[in-house]
């Protein structure tokens, strides 16, 4: 298994040539160093990192970690594309709906393969506590103390 069978890889390098592309032939000429360069940095680093993050793959945290410098450098991308067009430095708006609808598209991926795998390894997301501790105690869980003691440790 390659990272190049991901299929958050494989859109992820179809965005970063099409994005690439886009800079270079729709752009005018000063956004090329501007926020041209800065998307194409960002799609870029979206693929970098799913490849870097697959790298480390036997190290959980690492690869989650880098998934999501990946999802957050394809969340910049849609901002800097999101300028672009507002700007209207990109006037192609049939490319605009298309790059932007696979931009978006491939964030949804990458969140359900991070959620992929923090379920496959019992994970918590850092932001979230588990459900059950937020919620008050039921009246069926108010039992004596001794209830709850390991089995070894209650006296008889």
């Amino acid at each position: 298994m390659s990272y190049r069978n991901l299929d958050i890889w494989k859109l992820a390098k179809e965005l970063t040539i099409a994005v690439h592309k886009m800079t270079i032939e729709q752009l005018p000429k000063f956004e090329m160093y501007e926020t041209g360069s800065q998307i194409r940095r960002s799609m870029k680093s979206v693929k970098a990192n799913i490849v870097e993050g697959y790298g480390r793959r036997r190290y959980v945290q690492d690869y989650l970690k880098h998934l999501i410098y990946a999802q957050a450098s394809n969340d910049e991308s849609i901002d800097h594309l999101e300028t672009l067009f507002e700007t209207g430095s990109l006037k192609d708006e049939q490319l605009y709906l298309e790059l932007h609808e696979k931009i978006n598209q491939l964030g949804k991926m990458l969140n359900k393969f991070i959620q992929s795998i923090e379920n496959a390894h019992h994970l918590q997301p850092k932001n979230q506590q588990p459900a059950t501790s937020h919620q008050p105690p039921e009246a069926s869980d108010k039992r004596p103390a001794t209830s709850h003691q390991d089995p070894a440790t209650r006296s008889h």
